[in-house]
């Protein structure tokens, strides 16, 4: 199944978000440490490029994510023309304080007293926009919470003397080309409830983490290296509800329940730093669609 989720008001925040492109300098655009490219909305991307705004990639929630691949990740970003990349946690106000002067390198002509640096904060639903418009201003302006498309309206503020930073509701794109794109953005959390099947994305996670991360499944849920090794996804479901004793009426494996506390033990943390994607990875799906796409049309 392909995921795709796109409520009604992000059609208009994107005709907002175009508008207001024509007026600022530098695009903040978050994504999600652990799934940078699958949470890059390529709308963002071709709306500032469109304008020739520069970029600051930041990267949130790298607590959660794998450093030896947020590092990779950032090489990858920093590569590309008018771009720099930053990890960092929104929560962490000292480092979210180093983006005002970033943004600033990335237009030194408002580096006067003429024109304000005016920036704007883009990405995807619930990765953590307002948290970040929250710790700029050293106070509670955006309204924050652990749903996705908790913004509905642009806001702008003025964070310093000669700075102003708009922020923006979260956008999806109408159509998520590539389903393992729609399964780590509902596994992160960044999709509506409606949208999104939890065993599917159970076993999609449960897939990854077999094949990158088995000593992190291993240590969370207290199996051993011989156990899980014969486990497929879903045998890893079926083992979550044996060990978490989550059953049906007539002693059935509640797998809905399983696949619950796995998508949330990924999302909390609890299972360890990972990421759902490499730079490595991301260019093997590519190349693997180029492929396809190939085949389809010789036929």
């Amino acid at each position: 199944m392909t995921i795709q989720w796109y409520p009604g008001h992000m059609a208009a925040a994107r005709k907002k978000a175009e508008e207001m492109m024509a007026s600022i300098d530098v695009v903040i655009e978050l994504v999600d440490a652990r799934l940078p490219e699958a949470s890059t909305n390529p709308l963002v991307r071709q709306l500032r490029l469109q304008r020739q705004r520069p970029c600051l990639k930041v990267l949130n929630k790298a607590d959660l994510a794998d450093p030896r691949v947020t590092r990779a990740w950032i090489a990858h970003y920093d590569g590309q023309e008018g771009m720099r990349a930053l990890a960092l946690s929104c929560r962490n106000a000292a480092e979210v304080a180093r983006l005002p002067a970033l943004c600033q390198n990335l237009a030194p002509h408002r580096n006067d007293n003429v024109k304000p640096l005016r920036m704007m904060i883009m990405g995807i639903p619930n990765v953590g926009k307002s948290t970040l418009m929250n710790a700029l201003l050293k106070r509670r302006l955006a309204k924050v919470g652990d749903e996705p498309a908790i913004t509905r309206a642009q806001q702008t503020t003025q964070i310093g003397p000669r700075q102003w930073i708009t922020d923006t509701p979260g956008l999806l794109w109408p159509r998520i080309e590539h389903p393992s794109d729609g399964l780590m953005l509902a596994a992160s959390h960044a999709i509506g409830r409606n949208a999104m099947v939890d065993d599917e994305v159970a076993q999609f996670l449960a897939g990854v983490l077999l094949a990158r991360y088995p000593d992190l499944l291993a240590r969370r849920y207290s199996w051993t290296a011989g156990a899980l090794s014969a486990l497929d996804p879903l045998g890893v479901i079926e083992a979550i509800a044996v060990q978490r004793g989550l059953r049906l009426r007539g002693g059935v494996a509640d797998l809905e329940k399983a696949a619950s506390v796995l998508v949330q033990d990924y999302r909390s943390g609890l299972l360890g730093r990972i990421s759902l994607e490499t730079p490595t990875t991301r260019g093997e799906m590519l190349l693997g669609t180029d492929r396809c796409a190939e085949l389809s049309a010789a036929h």
